[in-house]
């Protein structure tokens, strides 16, 4: 699916959609507790949330090959788990998944009784024994998850032992948030985490809007008219609530009342940001910065070089498709704000390459057209219809 944008004045409002990160996590935990394993997000789902709920549903059927598509989340989340249910699995995953980076998690599964090979796909052999789990946690917050939810099913009691800071620790907060709505009891230590054993998953939980997704909407209403975002929750643990903190540092005009946030256009101003606890706002802010008056700076860019597309260079890439001059020396990324002009953008099969495209293109005189578009199905299939909804002007060709 490729996609052309004509500008277009928005304005109106929009419903958030279900977060991605508490559908996953909450999909697992029904699972743990003999429950339907889904995250119930009245009828809305992406490719990342369904291939998270197809295979648990491959192993509550007694299957052993897993497809975790595209979704990181999935994976990392996965391979503790059927680590601690003890057998034989193999993991099957597309796109980019199978290139990032595991080899952590597979040293601690080799010291608690578990062999993980990569090959094309994954291999997991054994059953973890509880004890001590030493390992990194600036590599992938995701390694950190996917244990505090696997190992109070074993026998014993276990300790993660972070042998560096934690890299995307709101992810973390999610992840105790949601195994303490479940009934699992786990104590944050100084350098980590005490997991008791032998636990029981019980509980109900919803999945809270995505501040991740709703980001595109909101500074799309800061270049672009007004909109107005609704069913957010204004105390999440989301890192990307940060949102809120980096469009009134840009200078926007941004109003919250009785739970509704509205964004108007403003004239924007050069801001500087640190994206260690939310790196998928980048590719969003950048857009931002390139609307805005001057240089920007958004700093702690290391790790977007493993997410779906290399994000420093898809995202300099998209910038300079609308115009815009961009540059990184591998540890922050500089926009160089001006007026964006149409152009042809790559999606780097990155979701979050298409949002961000769509959202500035919005403002450019002449039409844009985004290549692959079919992307955003990943984590939101139905934003084109939401774009167009609030005064977009986008068009399949």
């Amino acid at each position: 699916m490729n996609v052309k944008i004509k500008k277009g004045k928005i304005g109106g409002a929009i419903s958030a959609i279900p977060s991605k990160s508490y559908a996953h996590r909450i999909s697992i935990c029904n699972f743990l507790s003999g429950k339907e394993p889904t995250a119930r997000c009245n009828g809305f789902s992406s490719n990342d949330i369904a291939v998270t709920e197809t295979c648990l549903r491959t192993l509550l059927s007694g299957g052993k090959t897993l497809d975790a598509g595209e979704s990181g989340s999935t994976l990392r989340f996965l391979l503790p788990l059927v680590a601690a249910l003890g057998g034989e699995y193999e993991f099957i995953g597309h796109g980019k998944l199978m290139e990032r980076p595991n080899e952590e998690l597979f040293s601690v599964f080799a010291l608690h009784g578990v062999s993980a090979k990569k090959d094309k796909t994954i291999k997991v052999k054994g059953k973890l024994t509880s004890g001590e789990y030493c390992i990194r946690g600036d590599i992938s917050s995701q390694y950190i998850s996917g244990l505090l939810m696997a190992l109070p099913i074993l026998d014993g009691d276990s300790e993660i032992v972070l042998t560096t800071p934690l890299c995307s620790a709101p992810y973390v907060d999610i992840t105790l948030e949601v195994l303490s709505a479940f009934g699992v009891k786990i104590d944050k230590l100084e350098n980590g985490y005490k997991v008791y054993g032998n636990q029981k998953y019980f509980g109900v939980l919803a999945p809270e809007g995505d501040w991740s997704n709703m980001a595109f909407f909101l500074v799309l209403g800061a270049i672009n008219g007004k909109l107005s975002v609704t069913g957010m929750n204004l105390n999440s643990v989301q890192g990307d609530k940060k949102i809120i903190e980096i469009l009134k540092l840009a200078g926007a005009s941004v109003t919250i009342e009785n739970g509704v946030i509205t964004v108007k256009e403003s004239n924007l101003t050069p801001f500087v940001f640190d994206a260690e606890d939310c790196p998928d706002l980048v590719p969003i802010t950048a857009a931002l910065a390139a609307c805005a008056s001057g240089k920007s700076v958004i700093n702690s860019i290391e790790r977007l070089k493993i997410k779906e597309s290399d994000r420093v260079e898809s995202t300099i890439a998209l910038l300079k498709a609308f115009n815009i001059k961009a540059e990184s020396d591998g540890h922050s990324l500089t926009v160089y704000g001006g007026n964006p002009k149409a152009g042809e953008v790559d999606s780097f099969n990155d979701h979050r390459i298409v949002m961000t495209a769509a959202v500035l293109a919005s403002v450019c005189d002449g039409e844009s057209k985004i290549i692959n578009a079919k992307a955003v199905n990943k984590s939101y299939p139905s934003f084109f219809n939401d774009y167009n909804s609030v005064g977009g002007n986008a068009d399949e060709f």
